[in-house]
């Protein structure tokens, strides 16, 4: 038998490789800013065109290449930043396996322009499917500038699969703030089509996020700052009003390298735990600094994941470090050890003699002594516990009264006896449906076959959900307008959402408007909502909710939309209603098509039949 083991070609070995550490654009736009941070640069420009399908180019000013090394940073393994096996073990630098740009080159045209600080001349190398094509000198300014287009092109199956142009535009806009959080010495601009989108100059951590997130959050953030032998700890929590539905600025980095540490986040969200709602999320911007060989960043091609030697201890300090955060700041209640005051006044004579107190008694005092009635002391005392406060509007009579129906019930009439629902309400039954609130979150009804148990904020959002819709089939959308117009200042990625869907959203009862760059204003909403619960976040939840919605492939937009709103709107879990207020929910619900189900098809109600109580008492 013929050998049939066979040493794969390095262009074959190179698109294996990338299908590991290139998963899709925002993967090139990650590894060439980390290269381009490793080379000393202080300005950053990244250009994209067409979601990164078409172009993705990153300039900087950095230390650049001489012509060798600008021709073999595209083979396999080529590396400036370790040198032996041991180096692994205390990386410092971001990008060092020297995949990347080969990678890259294999699936791609990869045109590459750099030149050193003191040659005249740079040098440019183009490489297509792993060939170099050509290598010349060229004049071109200090530092590095590659261009990476038609990704993909000779892998068609991975571009296939690639998702819309505002997804793939989302995921790059991600990978850059992530980068340009940890690197706040280092300037970025950020070009789409051949436009601005963002621009942040070097600066703080505070001026970083307010750059990129929007001014709004300078009153928001509460900082964060922890030093120990074994990891320091710096940063900013958002206050807990500012709780996401979604994981969506959470933001870790170790050694200046972002990561994704779900235990590390359960640390934040323990602290968090009693400030927030159960299906909110804190926002947080953390950086930890640790020995590098204490870590091992080395566990997953794309660098994202990380292995702490002392996981237990870091995500105690972590955990004490944003406890004691939230708590310095009074967002999280604190024990006051601050010294008495009240004793500051009090003067004493130091010449005065110190006497110990005295008690007065009677030794007469004889407390089964009787008066002229022939009452005794103890009879004459009054009830201090005022037992009858504890039964508002009873007398001793009725309580005795009581107390002889439930010991001897046969001797009182069905009509005497007490009524159900006497512990739930003052009202009686007569000629009126009652309802109850059970733990701020169901509403209780009685019904022909038993106790019915309603869901109140799923209840809420299928009856907004089929107004709103009902709204936009009928081409009648009501609004009203406000008395102030709210401005909502959004992230890139969320912007870009918000104008794909805007007039979507004024079909349905808003008037919202592009104010400029990434903020809106709101002038009208749907007449279902009230006023005074609209806040600067109702387009932040309507389109976290949209992006949630957006897993299901089959939902129209129209539906997608109005079930964002409903929920985003909806009355929640926590909040307590009035008897009106839950019997205006219950009555609406029944006049739904689908009472029974919420608009993301999970239960509103059951009832409890008198079938099913009868048997648990069996």
């Amino acid at each position: 038998m013929s050998d049939i083991i066979k040493l794969l070609p390095d262009s074959v070995a190179n698109q294996i490789a990338a299908g590991e550490v290139i998963q899709r654009p925002a993967s090139v736009v990650k590894e060439l800013l980390e290269n381009s941070i490793d080379a000393g640069a202080t300005q950053i420009n990244l250009i994209i065109k067409d979601g990164g399908k078409t172009l993705i180019q990153v300039t900087d000013n950095g230390g650049g290449m001489s012509e060798t090394d600008a021709r073999m940073c595209f083979e396999r393994h080529a590396t400036s930043k370790i040198e032996n096996a041991s180096d692994l073990f205390k990386i410092k630098t971001m990008g060092f396996r020297g995949e990347a740009l080969a990678s890259i080159a294999s699936i791609s045209i990869v045109e590459l322009k750099s030149r050193l600080k003191d040659s005249e001349l740079g040098t440019e190398v183009v490489v297509k499917g792993s060939v170099v094509k050509s290598q010349n000198p060229c004049q071109c300014p200090q530092g590095t500038t590659i261009a990476v287009k038609n990704l993909f092109y000779n892998t068609p199956a991975r571009r296939n699969f690639l998702k819309s142009e505002n997804v793939e535009k989302s995921h790059i806009f991600n990978e850059f703030i992530r980068v340009a959080l940890a690197n706040q010495n280092i300037g970025f601009k950020y070009y789409y089509d051949n436009k601005l989108q963002l621009q942040v100059d070097p600066s703080n951590l505070k001026q970083r996020i307010s750059g990129i997130f929007g001014n709004t959050y300078n009153q928001r953030l509460i900082p964060v700052e922890e030093k120990t032998d074994i990891i320091s700890i710096s940063g900013f929590v958002l206050k807990p009003e500012f709780a996401r539905k979604q994981k969506r600025e959470q933001f870790f980095f170790i050694n200046n390298r972002f990561v994704k540490a779900p235990y590390l986040n359960h640390s934040v969200e323990n602290a968090f735990s009693e400030l927030i709602p159960e299906d909110a999320h804190p926002s947080f911007f953390l950086f930890l600094h640790t020995d590098p060989s204490m870590i091992d960043v080395n566990v997953h091609p794309t660098k994202t994941e990380i292995k702490f030697q002392n996981e237990s201890a870091i995500y105690k300090i972590l955990l004490s470090s944003v406890k004691r955060a939230l708590g310095r700041f009074n967002i999280s209640p604190s024990l006051d050890f601050e010294r008495e005051t009240a004793f500051d006044d009090i003067l004493f004579d130091k010449n005065r003699p110190v006497s110990p107190p005295t008690i007065d008694i009677d030794p007469d005092y004889n407390p089964f002594k009787t008066d002229k009635s022939g009452n005794t002391f103890l009879s004459n005392r009054k009830n201090e516990q005022k037992w009858e406060n504890l039964y508002p509007g009873m007398k001793e009579a009725d309580i005795k009264s009581s107390a002889d129906k439930q010991e001897h019930p046969d001797l009182f009439g069905k009509e005497q006896q007490a009524q159900p629902g006497e512990n739930f309400s003052k009202a009686t039954y007569a000629g009126e449906k009652k309802f109850w609130q059970l733990n701020e979150r169901y509403i209780l009804t009685p019904v022909k076959s038993g106790l019915m148990f309603i869901d109140q904020q799923r209840a809420h959002e299928r009856i907004l959900y089929e107004k709103f819709l009902g709204r936009y089939e009928a081409q009648a959308p009501s609004s009203q307008q406000l008395l102030y117009p709210i401005k909502a200042e959004l992230i890139e990625s969320d912007a870009n959402i918000m104008k794909e869907i805007l007039q979507h959203i004024n079909n349905l009862g808003f008037d919202i408007s592009e104010f400029g760059g990434n903020t809106f204003v709101i002038n009208s909403v749907p007449a279902e909502i009230k006023e005074s619960e609209i806040t600067g976040h109702i387009i932040d939840d309507l389109i976290e909710n949209y992006k949630k919605n957006l897993s299901e492939p089959k939902l129209d937009i129209y539906k997608n939309i109005s079930r964002a709103l409903a929920k985003s709107q909806a009355i929640k879990h926590g909040k307590v209603l009035s008897e009106k207020e839950m019997n205006s929910i219950v009555g609406e619900l029944f006049t739904c098509s689908i009472p029974d189900l919420s608009p993301a098809n999970k239960p509103t109600l059951f009832i409890l039949t008198y079938d099913e109580l009868s048997d648990r008492f069996k």
